[in-house]
């Protein structure tokens, strides 16, 4: 468990590295979108702040995650950064739906923003700084094999799309389209909606046991290749974040005596760990029925 543990702590850093700029960033477009009207610039400061409270909750899940195992938990608590998640994804939902709800009351009051230059400045740079971030942060993920740090990586990513749409907005301004900003607003707020679904839909997956079934076969098609393995039975795989926990029986020639058997139990286990990283594979052994 030490890898697992070294690996949780790495990735802390990319949750700190992602907290710090969304909080610059934050003070940065809420700030100067109030003292420029840009609504697009505020929306996206306010997505900003979401991933602020996503970041921190990931933080706190990782560290969670490193609470040794105990009696009443006794798979561990790598959960944790999953749930923190799911809380986060409640917060962004909310706040999305407060920017569409502010984007619809100015369009019918014909309230409409009048950034400048300075606005689509920020927002272009915003944009850069969050692709270097989801950059390092994706890398630093495959590293660790952690995937609530990739997803917030991806989520990164997104954040730089989001910046360069309200770039896009404040030009639109600029060059004339007074609602060009407004209507990227409102697209930002179904942005942060729609992150905010795929979180909750993919650690709620994950939370109930739900396994992908790709993986799942690759991981019987692994089992299956070693030596001394005549059938895989029956497969079962759960995620626990940093860790698989998988469960599976096989068949082998009942005339192998109990140290044999051990054996191939040792062999599927280095398989899979070789495989899939950090992984516990429980192996139920049966004899094979020859006709």
């Amino acid at each position: 468990m030490k890898s697992i543990n070294k690996n949780i702590k790495k990735a802390r850093l990319g949750a700190v590295l992602s907290i710090v700029t969304y909080i610059f960033l934050t003070l940065v477009k809420i700030t100067f979108g109030f003292l420029d009207q840009s609504d697009a610039l505020i929306a996206d400061g306010l997505n900003n702040f979401t991933d602020v409270i996503g970041s921190t909750a990931l933080f706190i899940g990782l560290t969670i995650a490193l609470i040794p195992r105990d009696d009443n938990h006794t798979y561990g608590h790598y959960r944790a950064e999953l749930i923190a998640a799911l809380i986060a994804s409640f917060i962004m939902f909310a706040v999305g739906i407060q920017v569409i709800i502010q984007t619809v009351i100015k369009f019918i009051n014909n309230d409409y923003a009048e950034p400048s230059t300075t606005s689509l400045y920020i927002s272009i740079f915003s944009m850069i700084i969050m692709l270097i971030v989801a950059f390092i942060n994706f890398r630093l993920a495959n590293k660790v094999s952690s995937v609530a740090l990739k997803a917030a990586s991806f989520d990164n990513l997104q954040d730089g799309l989001v910046s360069l749409g309200a770039a896009i907005g404040i030009i639109g301004v600029l060059i004339g389209f007074e609602t060009l900003d407004t209507i990227a607003s409102f697209l930002i707020g179904i942005l942060i909606i729609y992150t905010a679904v795929i979180i909750f839909k993919e650690t709620a997956t994950t939370l109930t046991d739900g396994f992908n079934s790709k993986t799942l076969k690759e991981m019987e098609e692994i089992i299956q290749n070693v030596s001394g393995v005549i059938d895989v039975v029956d497969i079962k795989g759960r995620s626990h974040g940093f860790i698989y926990f998988v469960d599976v029986t096989v068949t082998v020639n009942p005339k192998l005596n109990v140290v044999e058997g051990h054996m191939i139990t040792e062999r599927i286990e280095r398989a899979m760990s070789d495989a899939f990283g950090d992984t516990e594979t429980i192996v139920h052994i049966e004899p094979a029925l020859f006709s």
